[in-house]
């Protein structure tokens, strides 16, 4: 006995799991424990499950709203498979980004070749972002993950140059109601939200002792590289919908349970009324 409360004591997962199942034991037993002494163990079960349920269907609605309390995964940036670091550019046909191929030679300049992709990624209908936008840092913070994960290129030796956007987000789901899609609660379809984010190479720089460090320059002898990746729009809101749901089912049933027993109930007592006037 001894063992097992030392155990309780110095166990935080034990401990915790003890006091949400004593905490959820008193708060529900208490209400049923009233609640049954004024209406009768049954139908004070069947009240006190109601309200339980009602409750949470209440607060899994507010949760759902505000993405908030018990949430799921939040969105983040995905690698595509297999085509994730592209260092070539005639490999960007290869991997589907680009509906034509660029010929592109060792002696191209990778400026000539980035307009080249440029300009065959807005006649796709593809959007560049601009670089004071919240999604062109986002997106180059994941890209720099990716870079670094697969040995492509090391921090802080390459630039960010260009960020470009298959589909803009605010048309990227469905269906959203309201003049500007405000409402966009119900949106759970979604069209692929790509993305693909240039970087150019830095050219090595020879630092002397003494110096003052020389700023770096992009290498115009190097191609660029592009990352692609795919937007996963996560699950941030999906637990607070599961519970809200069945939350809302379960306690309709109750509901109905409480209705259906009020009518036998009353019935009951208008046939011991007609058989006493009788």
């Amino acid at each position: 006995m001894l063992a097992t409360l030392l155990a309780i004591g110095w166990e935080p997962e034990l401990r915790g799991l003890l006091t949400v199942m004593i905490g959820a034991a008193v708060w529900m037993g208490s209400i049923y424990l009233i609640l049954g002494t004024n209406l009768g163990a049954r139908l004070g079960f069947l009240v006190s499950l109601a309200g339980l349920f009602g409750w949470m269907a209440l607060m899994g609605a507010v949760w759902w709203i505000y993405g908030i309390g018990l949430t799921g995964d939040v969105p983040s940036w995905e690698g595509v498979t297999g085509s994730t670091v592209i260092q070539e550019v005639d490999l960007l046909y290869q991997a589907g980004v680009l509906e034509e191929p660029i010929e592109v030679t060792v002696e191209t300049p990778s400026a000539e070749a980035a307009e080249a992709v440029e300009a065959q990624m807005l006649s796709q209908g593809w959007t560049e972002v601009d670089a004071s936008a919240p999604e062109f840092g986002q997106a180059q913070a994941s890209a720099e993950i990716f870079l670094e994960e697969e040995d492509a290129l090391e921090a802080g030796s390459y630039q960010v140059t260009a960020v470009y956007e298959v589909d803009p987000p605010a048309e990227s789901a469905y269906p959203k109601f309201g003049e500007n899609g405000e409402f966009d609660q119900l949106a759970f379809f979604h069209k692929p939200y790509y993305t693909l984010v240039e970087v150019a190479p830095y050219a090595e720089v020879l630092t002397e002792p003494g110096r003052a460090p020389i700023a770096p320059e992009i290498d115009e002898e190097r191609q660029r590289q592009y990352v692609y990746m795919i937007r996963d729009l996560g699950s941030l809101r999906e637990p607070a919908g599961y519970i809200t749901i069945g939350s809302t089912i379960v306690f309709l049933m109750l509901c109905w349970l409480l209705h259906r027993r009020d009518r036998f109930v009353a019935q009951n007592l208008a046939r011991k009324s007609a058989d006493a006037t009788a």
